[in-house]
């Protein structure tokens, strides 16, 4: 008894069931992987890792990083101004080295202008001693670069008088690779500028 044979529109139509459901198939298993790489993606971008002494992986959350990263700028920029504003006879050339470290050439360029100026000169010369009482800064954590306003205050001691001044800067911080001593924080410091200084009178009565 022969076998009949299946008509070519039976085998057609079998044959493109199969492909569509292998195309279905395909676009489904697509859409699913391609979820759930978002999903990871926005997951991981939540979290960073970092491996402990043990080896084990610990997740850290980016937040908890934004507020390390704001509390290690407040600390570059109150170190900056410590040393590059903080003049005495003794420490004065070692400080202004470190500072230097922690800004561009936008830092460099209000050095060599204080300097052709004769401001480190007459300090020196005098004995004079300019200390930094109080750094106040704000920064913009939202957008990078970080930009800063910081307010300084600082005396200046000439024998048996001091005078105090309120010195405003700003600029923005770039994060740059970490650079153990000379710039433990991995923020540089561009666009810097001297905005304006005045002179303070009964400072410690105003800051009470």
């Amino acid at each position: 008894m022969k076998t009949p044979f299946k008509s070519i529109q039976q085998v057609l139509r079998l044959n493109r069931f199969v492909v569509l459901a292998l195309i279905i198939m395909t676009g489904l298993v697509c859409i699913i992987s391609v979820t759930l790489v978002i999903k990871i993606h926005k997951e991981g971008m939540d979290k960073a890792f970092v491996v402990s002494s043990t080896g084990a992986v610990i997740p850290l959350q980016l937040a908890s990083q934004r507020e390390n990263l704001e509390v290690e700028a407040l600390a570059h920029l109150e170190q900056f101004h410590t040393w590059f504003y903080g003049v005495e006879a003794n420490s004065y050339e070692k400080n202004m080295k470190k500072a230097l470290w922690l800004g561009n050439a936008s830092v460099d360029s209000v050095y060599r202008q204080k300097k052709a100026d004769g401001f480190y000169n007459r300090l020196l010369q005098y004995s004079l001693i300019q200390q930094v009482e109080r750094i106040d800064s704000q920064i913009d954590m939202t957008q990078k670069p970080y930009a800063f306003q910081t307010r300084t205050v600082i005396r200046i001691n000439r024998g048996t008088v001091t005078d105090t001044y309120e010195l405003i800067t700003t600029g923005k911080l770039f994060q740059v690779a970490r650079h153990f001593p000379n710039n433990p924080h991995g923020l540089l410091i561009t666009d810097f500028f001297e905005n304006s200084l005045r002179k303070i009178e009964d400072y410690e009565t105003t800051e009470e």
